[in-house]
């Protein structure tokens, strides 16, 4: 199985869909198609603020991840965050993730930025493990606090 990342672009936004609407299911958020797509695709489009990469082939992606690009005094410089990473089910506990969450902080780095982030479920310990294996480690004495404009 490769883990190969492929920029997504506008025309890989049928496909992206599919896989977002899969992952948002299964973790039980709420949203629309039209939500998704207004969502993704100025990312797709080259808005400066993020990418989406499809994982493995990319004309039968076997998941995506979406980086959103910040920018940190406390990290010196850029940050991101992973807002979302997803497998498909049927080819999960192969690696795939892991090669994802290992090749991907050393490509970000090349190209300058300094720290990457992402959030798990405090209930989620198979994703814990994972996250933990690639080498992300919980901030002790913070936590994520959202509010939504």
């Amino acid at each position: 199985m490769s883990a190969a990342l492929h920029l997504a672009r506008p025309e890989d936004i049928k496909r992206l869909l599919a896989l977002v609407a899969a992952f948002h299911a299964e973790e039980g958020l709420e949203s629309t198609d039209e939500a998704r797509y207004a969502a993704l695709m100025p990312l797709l489009e080259g808005i400066p603020h993020g990418c989406v990469y499809l994982i493995g082939p990319a004309r039968a992606p076997l998941g995506y991840v979406i980086v959103t690009f910040g920018w940190s005094v406390e990290f010196g410089g850029m940050d991101g965050f992973v807002d979302e990473i997803y497998i498909r089910p049927a080819v999960r506990g192969r690696g795939i993730a892991t090669e994802v969450l290992i090749q991907l902080p050393k490509a970000l780095a090349a190209a300058g930025m300094t720290a990457l982030h992402l959030e798990v479920d405090r209930e989620n310990e198979t994703a814990q493990r994972l996250y933990t294996r690639t080498g992300f480690r919980p901030r002790a004495r913070y936590m994520l606090m959202s509010k939504t404009l």
